[in-house]
């Protein structure tokens, strides 16, 4: 494993201990930017109108479309380090 990877996959568990929860356009930046670095780019249907959380989730992870994964993880390292100051 890289020390990117595991850098990545520690900032993870961080996030789900951060001091304040972050605003929701934030915490879909963050749901983007964490399916981009751990799957890669956005595969399946975008989903229904009626869907509106499973929308905004899709549309987050595909806005990062292209994003090598490593890019993706180390802007998802950065964005948690700056939620956390």
């Amino acid at each position: 494993m890289s020390n990117l990877q595991a850098q990545f996959e520690a900032t993870v568990e961080e996030s789900k201990n951060l001091a304040e929860r972050p605003d929701n356009l934030t915490l879909l930046k963050m749901y983007g930017l964490y399916k981009q670095g751990s799957k890669g780019d956005v595969e399946g249907e975008r989903p229904g109108m009626t869907d509106f959380v499973a929308r905004a989730k899709f549309d987050a992870w595909a806005a990062n479309k292209g994003t090598p994964q490593a890019e993706a993880q180390q802007q998802y390292i950065d964005l948690i380090a700056e939620l956390k100051s």
